[in-house]
């Protein structure tokens, strides 16, 4: 059963309600509202499939907006996970209560935060944001299917770098998080994302560059996995939201970087990491 057929689901054990046709794994062009019993959390698609009974038709009006509510709740709830600041957070657990923007660099990222609270803190970091990033993809995955995973690991990455907090700047550049979306949405590429991080890792004066190369190639990645539909283990089959997303994310990660190049004269801005 795709999840992203799966729209709306009643409280009670017994009654589950559905939007589209469970039986299929296809999108539908008429979703209809579906309700069957489930006595067992066990039982099988199959007899779940052979148990539906349609009761009404929804009116399509109601399943655009039901589609539409369930994409904006992604969207907002993975933009949210993104904004919690790592950084900061890691400052005052280590006792330092001090706004990482304002130390070192000046970057509230995992490279920033391992130069000013030491290595342990670095690492902290580091994982928090990749988590963010797997955790917006994967809880908008839960409430909107393969769209919601795409839309919510996208605006976590926009959430780490453009925070409303702060008053949408004094963000990181984005690499961890669109790390953490990577590995919930394109599980298949990672291993290749990390085998280009680190051969470009050496290029700590030309960061821009690498992330210019890294982009591509996940860009590119994600284009052919979708065009020959190659595995992606446990991600969403890939599709043209896999390619937007990368796009996006991408987007925004470059962005960030020439805009810290500009605002430090193009020196500090531009080291990786940073």
């Amino acid at each position: 059963m795709n999840d992203s057929e799966e729209c709306l689901r009643a409280s009670c054990p017994w009654v589950r309600l559905w939007v589209g046709n469970p039986c299929s794994r296809e999108s539908l062009t008429r979703p209809s509202l579906f309700i069957f019993r489930s006595d067992s959390a066990s039982t099988s698609s199959a007899s779940r499939c052979r148990g539906v009974r349609a009761i009404a038709d929804l009116p399509p009006g109601s399943v655009f907006a039901v589609r539409v509510t369930r994409l904006a709740v992604a969207a907002v709830s993975g933009y949210l996970l993104g904004t919690l600041p790592s950084a900061d957070i890691a400052s005052r657990l280590a006792g330092r209560d001090q706004d990482v923007r304002a130390m070192g660099s000046g970057n509230p990222g995992a490279a920033n935060a391992a130069a000013v609270l030491g290595a342990g803190w670095g690492s902290f970091v580091l994982a928090a944001d990749v988590a963010k990033g797997g955790m917006a993809a994967g809880l908008g995955r839960s409430i909107a299917g393969a769209p919601g995973a795409h839309l919510g690991g996208c605006s976590a990455v926009i959430g780490h770098c453009f925070p409303v907090w702060t008053g949408f700047g004094g963000g990181g550049k984005g690499v961890a998080t669109s790390a953490g979306q990577c590995l919930a949405t394109f599980p298949a590429y990672f291993p290749i994302d990390l085998a280009v991080a680190y051969g470009t890792a050496r290029w700590r004066r030309r960061a821009s560059a690498a992330t210019a190369v890294a982009s591509a190639t996940w860009v590119m990645s994600a284009a052919l996995w979708w065009r020959f539909s190659l595995p992606n283990a446990w991600g969403p089959a890939p599709g043209p939201g896999l390619v937007l997303a990368a796009v996006t994310s991408s987007a925004v990660i470059n962005y960030r970087f020439r805009q810290a190049a500009r605002i430090s004269g193009g020196a500090r801005g531009d080291r990786a990491g940073d």
